[in-house]
């Protein structure tokens, strides 16, 4: 696995597709890792240049001190580009890392050809259910949350039609290092763009889950009403849109990826 090294930190990071095409760089969601994208890597990248990594604490990437912050981990994209001399790139970000993005579009938004920011929220959940659960994975490991995580990942429909998908994202929630968990937790609990999404400038995509009990879709539609000139996209499907409706959620990326761009 090739990696990224910038100070402290060591990022695992995958290319698939072309590699003079335009890059579109997926970043993963709290307590995944790169391949929680592998129902788009394929297809996007038989037009695209596919740049995954592993968020900074999970993966194959180090896990650093934490706690961290939306804005390190959105340093972490521009050290990343800037490491693989890439000028700008698109971003697609699910949950947490749909806040990175939101970080990006109002303080990098020059790097950005676009953004997709799915299920996720400008301010997700309070402070006293981040702390519980942090202190539940430092005391007693990722198996303290990760069934309970995961069954709100997915509607009961798809539990039942494919619980081998939703036994391979448990097993993938089990194998995050508990400390780069507990430190990306951290970020979100401190994180607030509700007074900050008029500052996101870069041309943005808002997917949602109908059915997301984690981002429900009201919380999803405060991004795009909150972003100039925003689009909004609901799939039916809970908080990992883009593995329960993985056609729908690629054939959206695509559409967004090939309109034109704005200048």
């Amino acid at each position: 696995m090739p990696f990224v090294e910038t100070g402290d930190l060591r990022l695992n990071y995958r290319f698939d597709g072309p590699e003079k095409a335009p890059v579109i760089l997926l970043s993963n969601s709290l307590g995944t890792n790169l391949s929680m994208w592998d129902p788009q890597a394929t297809v996007l990248g038989e037009k695209f240049c596919v740049l995954r990594y592993d968020l900074r604490g999970h993966g194959l990437s180090t896990v650093t001190p934490g706690p961290y912050t939306i804005e390190q981990l959105g340093r972490d994209v521009i050290a990343l580009l800037d490491a693989l001399k890439i000028e700008s790139a698109y971003f697609c970000g699910l949950s947490m890392s749909g806040m990175i993005g939101m970080w990006l579009g109002a303080n990098a938004a020059n790097r950005m050809k676009g953004l997709v920011l799915c299920n996720t929220a400008a301010k997700i959940g309070n402070t006293e259910t981040w702390n519980a659960r942090i202190k539940d994975v430092r005391e007693r490991g990722m198996a303290s949350v990760a069934t309970t995580v995961v069954l709100r990942w997915f509607s009961e429909d798809f539990i039942k039609k494919s619980p081998e998908v939703v036994e391979a994202t448990r097993q993938m929630l089990l194998q995050a290092p508990p400390e780069g968990y507990a430190a990306c937790c951290a970020a979100v609990r401190d994180a607030d763009f509700r007074q900050k999404l008029s500052r996101v400038t870069a041309r943005t995509l808002v997917i949602a889950g109908a059915q997301d009990p984690v981002i429900p879709p009201a919380e999803a539609h405060l991004v795009a009403d909150g972003i100039p000139g925003a689009s909004y996209l609901e799939l039916k499907a809970a908080h990992l849109s883009n593995i329960e409706a993985a056609p729908q959620f690629t054939e959206a990326l695509l559409k967004f990826l090939n309109e034109p761009e704005v200048k």
